[in-house]
């Protein structure tokens, strides 16, 4: 099976002539580099991956460009869940002066994913393990006045006035973003990794790839390592299942190239990183 990267050889062999003889400039060299790996990416995921009930938005993590996609109705908005809470954790933090508490989850009592709970987790750990119950606390008094800077800034669909508390985080359905606007939003969110807001949460995306609800990801990629946000939300498919799992990942973890965000029908955010590990590694071999 020819690999992206193998594919990639050949491109620069055939533009090694071009260039000698119409010298073009850098930017025109890069963008023709960038369009055929954006092809090469996209057959190998649409060959390797058919599977309807997998969505996927593949973009450049330094521009923002789109590279590859298979989302019908992207740009639409749905419910994304957990993709929300470094939003939501940025939205607290302008009321805050960004000083994020701790708080002890104790699991089903205090309204956690997880029955037994996280036990004392601060910012990046609830980031890493999607923790409901820290989320459900630090966005408690949250309004959507209060989100709708955060909101503006990453470029993310506004939330309705009735939205409140803890749906900021996605729990619930009632904050609904596009696709492709919240893939945007982390690409945005890394280009502000100079804030120490930001990078608690890239810290604990980085977690979530290593020990956390992203770890298939970085099981799938096992030379690489990811920053990685899973999230679980109402299904919108046609054939409803309960429940969608999301991923956004970008590899590699220490200056991210490429953006991945997936979406596999009927199943959680910790089992659809697999597939999005398993479809960066393909990407990348």
């Amino acid at each position: 099976m020819v690999s992206v990267k193998h594919i990639l050889v050949v491109i620069l062999i055939l533009l090694t002539p071009i260039v000698s003889r119409g010298r073009p400039d850098a930017e025109q060299v890069t963008a023709a580099r960038t369009s055929l790996f954006a092809q090469s990416a996209a057959q190998a995921l649409n060959r390797d991956f058919p599977d309807a009930y997998v969505s996927f938005l593949l973009l450049d993590a330094h521009t923002g460009q789109l590279l590859a996609s298979r989302w019908e109705h992207a740009t639409v908005p749905i419910p994304l869940g957990s993709l929300a809470k470094p939003f939501a954790a940025l939205a607290y933090g302008e009321q805050h002066e960004f000083h994020y508490p701790s708080h002890t989850c104790r699991g089903s009592e205090t309204g956690c994913w997880r029955p037994g709970g996280h036990g004392d987790v601060d910012l990046a750990s609830a980031i890493a393990f999607s923790c409901n119950s820290y989320f459900r606390f630090l966005t408690l008094d949250l309004t959507a006045a209060d989100v709708l800077p955060t909101a503006s800034q990453f470029g993310l669909d506004l939330p309705d006035s009735s939205t409140q508390g803890g749906e900021f985080a996605g729990l619930g359905t009632r904050w609904r973003i596009s696709p492709l606007r919240m893939a945007q939003a982390y690409v945005e969110l890394l280009g502000e990794r100079h804030r120490p807001a930001v990078r608690q949460i890239l810290a604990g995306m980085e977690q979530s790839a290593l020990r956390g609800t992203g770890a298939e990801v970085d099981r799938a990629l096992q030379s690489e390592t990811a920053l990685v946000k899973t999230g679980t939300a109402a299904c919108t498919h046609s054939r409803p299942a309960p429940g969608d799992g999301f991923v956004v990942a970008l590899v590699p973890a220490q200056d991210p190239r490429l953006l991945l965000m997936v979406r596999v029908h009927g199943v959680p955010g910790s089992v659809a990183a697999r597939t999005a590990g398993q479809m960066l590694r393909r990407i990348e071999e």
